[in-house]
């Protein structure tokens, strides 16, 4: 154990040496520190976070690409016919993506509502002023793989759903009611539920929201034969983060625009999308295919690496850096070390990164945006997750890791000397 510890700790020697260098000349990383003290928010009365969470909308998802910056000014200085402009970006959108058309919306669970009101009502006037109310429609959604925190979505625009947990149960499931199926199924499983939807003439959205990366995404569940599908926005792309991106064929398209703005008294007119988001979405589309996404992982690797070099310096803390396989496939640092024996748990470090300053924000097992963890004891924690602390790497800043990495280090070291 001592040579281990030995072995951390000559391969931190030369980030620590840096550090205080930083530290002592008063530049780089304590630069970036000081901007999080000293900006446009701070003057508001409001405190910004260094985000090591990832792409989590009340964190305010993730930082604009200098082309979705760009595109927004632009469109900012003209008037444009909102309905000419998205179908302009539905067949530019095909021509990206492989699907036969496309629109912009206000965020990924606005192309659910979007969708599934299209699948209820059609382009048919008479239904799209109806709609919420369904009577004498189509208008049962069934939903493989158990509720989802947005199925409100679906539920706002009229559906009614019938969940089930696997395609074999929505075989059964499929009545002449059914208007709609959703899933987020991985794309095997996606596969088996295409088929089934295909033989019984029901339309399948795929919510892949948080699909990208893998960049390929956006153009594979066009392939597979996905009816309509979405990806965020504000996510993966790096555009506007009250957009989304909802694909699919171009008639249910063309339904999906017209239950929803600018069109007055269609039951998604409250989700409004303007000129520059639209335009601002579309470039972070446009931008996706020319980034050099192995380099882009390099650097989100060293990110995290530096973070578990210095924390790792810490005797009895484990690290371990992965990328998940189905959803937010950035480089991620696991961070643990025995909970009990120290006397500190996971949300005890994860309250006080929040509290310091500058804050910081990291993954654990809790969702402080879910309705349903504000109803004491219940779904206070994510089911099935181990509580570990976890750092996901694209979401930081340059500099920004050097101060995570540096504050669990105190904050590690102070825990385990106060157990001893």
């Amino acid at each position: 154990m001592e040579r281990r510890a030995f072995v951390k700790w000559i391969s931190a020697f030369p980030l620590l040496a840096q550090v205080g260098i930083q530290q002592a000349f008063g530049t780089g990383w304590a630069e970036v520190a000081k901007d999080s003290t000293d900006n446009i928010y701070t003057r508001l009365g409001v405190k910004p976070v260094i985000n090591g969470r990832g792409t989590w909308t009340y964190l305010s998802a993730t930082l604009e690409l200098p082309e979705v910056k760009a595109a927004q000014e632009a469109a900012s200085q003209h008037y444009v016919n909102i309905f000419e402009l998205q179908q302009a970006v539905g067949k530019r959108l095909g021509v990206l993506t492989g699907a036969e058309s496309g629109m912009i919306t206000s965020g990924a669970a606005a192309a659910i509502a979007s969708g599934t009101a299209a699948c209820l009502a059609g382009t048919d006037p008479k239904a799209i002023w109806q709609l919420p109310d369904t009577t004498g429609l189509k208008h049962e959604v069934v939903m493989v793989g158990g509720r989802s925190p947005f199925d409100s979505a679906i539920r706002l625009a009229g559906g009614k759903l019938v969940v089930v947990d696997s395609s074999e149960q929505m075989q059964n499931a499929i009545t002449s009611n059914t208007a709609m199926i959703y899933t987020g199924s991985q794309p095997e499983e996606l596969s088996k539920e295409i088929a089934i939807a295909k033989s019984r003439g029901v339309p399948i959205f795929m919510d892949a929201a948080d699909g990208i990366p893998p960049v390929e995404n956006i153009r594979l569940f066009a392939k597979m034969g996905c009816d309509l599908y979405t990806v965020s926005g504000g996510k993966g792309l790096c555009g506007p983060q009250s957009t989304g991106v909802l694909l699919g064929r171009k008639d249910l398209i063309e339904a999906a625009l017209a239950n929803t703005s600018p069109w007055e008294g269609a039951v998604c007119r409250p989700m409004k999308v303007g000129k520059e988001e639209i335009m601002g979405c579309l470039a972070a589309v446009e931008t996706l295919f020319h980034m050099d996404m192995p380099a882009l992982n390099k650097e989100w690797t060293s990110r995290v690496e530096r973070i578990a070099t210095l924390a790792g310096t810490v005797p009895g803390v484990q690290t371990k850096i992965f990328t998940p396989t189905m959803e937010n496939q950035y480089p991620t640092l696991n961070i643990s070390w025995d909970q009990k024996a120290w006397g500190y748990s996971t949300q005890d470090c994860v309250k006080e990164l929040l509290d310091g300053t500058p804050s910081i924000a990291v993954m654990s097992n809790n969702n402080p945006s879910d309705v349903l963890g504000r109803i004491p004891h219940e779904h206070a924690e994510r089911p099935g997750r181990e509580d570990k602390l976890q750092i996901i790497s694209m979401t930081l800043k340059p500099g920004e890791d050097i101060i995570v990495g540096k504050r669990l280090r105190q904050l590690l070291t102070a825990a385990r000397s106060k157990a001893a």
